[in-house]
């Protein structure tokens, strides 16, 4: 427990630059608050005082701002980082050394009792505003961009950005340590890489077009040629 409890302390120092000092961290980080009274949460539910488990959660909603339902597992090393607006999950499972940011979901889309909400797997680090929903997912070493919606699958060393969540590999782009990273400023835009595809097809099919007219109507080959190629 203890050994716990110093890596969720550790978080914070390796994931936070503004973190200067432990006193500063037990006293004002209300990422760590939320994650200290979910584990005793989460205790009290798995050993049936379900009651009381809800009421530490509500403690803990109002607190913090962050709400965890008790039901959720979190690994060690996890870190949520201002956390306001933070929503976990009944059934959601998050593992080790995973990173949220302020106004994530982790939620569900279906009403029965099952399995409903997401996993995160190791090292998975998810934006400001980023969407997680359904019983999907998300492989290891993965990013979330902020503010994506993500509703399906995504494998392990993956970039989502996007509504909904578009999937690009990290392969090639792995940090050299098993420190995360976010670096919103090297995540891809998806949008801009179609449009640049459909900008090369039109001129591709322009291109195509014109000689098509100028094989047909030799007025306008001779035209090409003095205009030195440019469109009539």
């Amino acid at each position: 427990m203890f050994a716990t409890l110093h890596r969720d302390v550790q978080a914070v120092f390796d994931r936070d630059p503004a973190a200067r000092s432990v006193a500063e961290v037990l006293l004002f980080y209300p990422g760590l608050h939320a994650l200290w009274l979910h584990r005793l949460a989460h205790a009290l539910w798995r050993n049936d005082f379900k009651l009381i488990a809800r009421g530490v959660s509500a403690f803990s909603r109002w607190a913090t701002g962050i709400e965890i339902h008790p039901g959720a597992q979190i690994g060690p090393g996890f870190f949520i980082d201002h956390g306001m607006g933070t929503v976990i999950g009944e059934t959601a499972e998050v593992g080790a050394n995973v990173t949220l940011y302020h106004n994530v979901t982790l939620g569900g889309v279906s009403w029965e009792k099952v399995k409903r909400h997401p996993t995160l797997e190791d090292h998975v680090v998810v934006g400001a505003g980023a969407q997680v929903l359904g019983p999907i997912r998300i492989g290891a070493h993965s990013r979330i961009g902020a503010n994506s919606v993500v509703v399906k699958n995504v494998p392990p060393n993956s970039v989502v950005v996007g509504i909904p969540g578009r999937v690009n590999s990290r392969n090639g782009d792995l940090p050299e340590t098993e420190r995360e990273d976010l670096q919103h400023n090297r995540l891809p835009d998806p949008n801009a890489e179609m449009l640049r595809h459909l900008t090369a097809r039109v001129v591709a099919l322009e291109s195509t077009v014109q000689h098509l007219r100028l094989e047909d109507d030799p007025r306008t080959a001779d035209a090409w040629v003095e205009t030195g190629g440019s469109h009539i």
